[in-house]
């Protein structure tokens, strides 16, 4: 291959790379837009949802956080992580009443075969 060649393929390749990220970008923007205007729909802020989630995980510590909208109802969704395990404790909080609605324990080779324990504490 000569150089012209050569020099033209990797080109390209950075081209396709760049619109890669740009993509990615892009949608992250989008994500965290989304994020903000359900916040700011939500009457319980994402620190006292939090406060709330970590009572239901002892030494717990936030992994993921986000607000979303599950089965028509606002929640904010934090996945926990607890000492000496690798295993993952999703908690779910109405962002409107406070409630705990949802907890989801995974475990970490849960992860690979797509299993999951879970208990839902729907108190409406």
């Amino acid at each position: 291959m000569n150089s012209r060649k050569l020099i033209t393929s990797f080109a390209a390749i950075a081209l396709i790379g760049g619109l890669g990220i740009g993509i990615a970008r892009a949608e992250d923007d989008d994500d965290q837009a989304d994020q903000a205007k359900l916040a700011a729909e939500a009457k319980v802020t994402k620190e006292q949802a939090q406060a709330t989630a970590l009572k239901e995980v002892p030494n717990g510590t936030i992994k993921e956080a986000e607000i979303e909208n599950e089965k028509g109802r606002l929640i904010w969704s934090f996945d926990l992580t607890t000492p000496g395990t690798t295993d993952t404790t999703e908690v779910n909080v109405d962002a409107q009443t406070g409630k705990v609605v949802g907890i989801e324990h995974e475990k970490a080779d849960d992860d690979e075969k797509g299993g999951k324990e879970e208990k839902d504490d729907d108190k409406d």
